[in-house]
This record gives structure tokens, sequence and C-alpha cells, in this order.
């Protein structure tokens, strides 16, 4: 069985983790003269339409209808469908390259994040980049969570689509690897250091 591929949103309200993924994907990405973007796992459109606000050429793709129909009714005609365990892009955008592909806290999702690494290579430009985010997972985290006993809310297997991959900043970067990707920086997102709710990593394709 598959995980549900529609989460139900209902407005388009930014999640709770855009307010420290988005200043680091924005500083990652850098100035509006670097191409147009590709959002892979958009959601409702929010981190999409904080870029196109400030200047950025976005489009987004993902497995919600219901987030994309919300993300169009925000932003006609740049948000469209798509499978993420595919490698496949919509017809709309399947001729089309982009300088940087972005995906946020969405490969921890998936039962085949190489799928998600192989659309992203489909639909870079030679010389592209991925921006990409994940809940961070290291040792100091780790040992916290253990001692926090907060280890079965952390790893919960109650959540219907949650979370089936946990990446370490080692392990993301050894898949990255293996999938055609140099990773050029790294940041923690959220919280302390080494306690990251999040990392943001950005890896140049070969």
């Amino acid at each position: 069985m598959t995980p549900p591929a529609d989460y139900g949103y209902h407005s388009a309200t930014a999640t709770w983790a855009q307010s420290y993924l988005a200043p680091q994907v924005t500083r990652l990405l850098g100035g509006t003269g670097n191409g147009p973007v590709l959002d892979l796992g958009c959601g409702n459109g929010s981190l999409a339409r904080t870029l196109l606000a400030q200047g950025h050429d976005v489009y987004g793709v993902d497995a919600s209808e219901s987030g994309i129909d919300i993300a169009n009714a925000q932003t006609p005609g740049r948000f469209f469908v798509l499978d993420l365990n595919t490698t496949s892009l919509p017809a709309e955008l399947a001729d089309r390259r982009f300088n940087t592909v972005i995906s946020t806290e969405v490969i921890e999702h998936l039962y085949d994040p190489r799928a998600l690494l192989a659309s992203a290579r489909r639909a870079l430009a030679p010389g592209g980049r991925l921006i990409l985010s994940t809940p961070y997972h290291g040792y100091l985290k780790n040992v916290a969570l253990a001692l926090s006993g907060k280890l079965d809310g952390h790893f919960t297997v109650l959540w219907d689509g949650g979370h089936i991959k946990f990446f370490s900043r080692a392990t993301l970067t050894q898949l990255l690897r293996q999938e055609g990707f140099e990773v050029t920086a790294f940041a923690g997102a959220g919280r302390m250091p080494w306690l990251w709710k999040s990392m943001v990593l950005c890896a140049n394709m070969l």
C-alpha cells in the first residue's frame, strides 16, 4: 500500500517549518537572475509564492491535488499534479529545464527517494543545482531524544503518510553523491546547533 497522495490542504497558509526553512532556501538560492526554479513537492505553493514575491521565476509540482488546487487559485498556471515516486515531469513542464530545483521536507516521506533525485536531474539544466531539506538527525540529537523519552513521538508509526526515511548529513550526502550530485553547502535550520529541526543541503549536478 502506498502512502496517501493527498494530505488534505485546506488553506494557502504556510507551514510552521517554512518560518525556519525559507530564510535558508532564500540565502542558498541567491539573486533573482539565476534562472527558473522548480519546487518539487510544493504542497500548497506557499514557499513558491514567497520566492515569486522575491522576483524568482518559480513553478511547482506535488502529489496532492488539494494542494495544487490551492496553489493555482493563488497563482494560476504555475502548479501541476505529479506523483513524486515517479521520475517523469508533467507534460506541461516536460520540455523545460530549470537552473535550480528545490525540495523541502519531502524526501523523508518517499519509499523511493532516488526517484525524487532522478526527477530533479531530469528537470535541471546542465550544471544545475538542487536545494534539499529534510529533518536533521545526528548523534547528539538522537541521544537527546533518547534521554528525553521522546523517541516514540519523533519516530512515530501512527502518522499515515508520515516520515519513513531518517537521514543524517552523512547518509543524505552519500545518497546525493550516488545519484550524481556533489554537495556544496550545508545549513542547519530551526532550534540550536546540532539539535536542528532540519538540514538544508545545496548540491550541484555533476
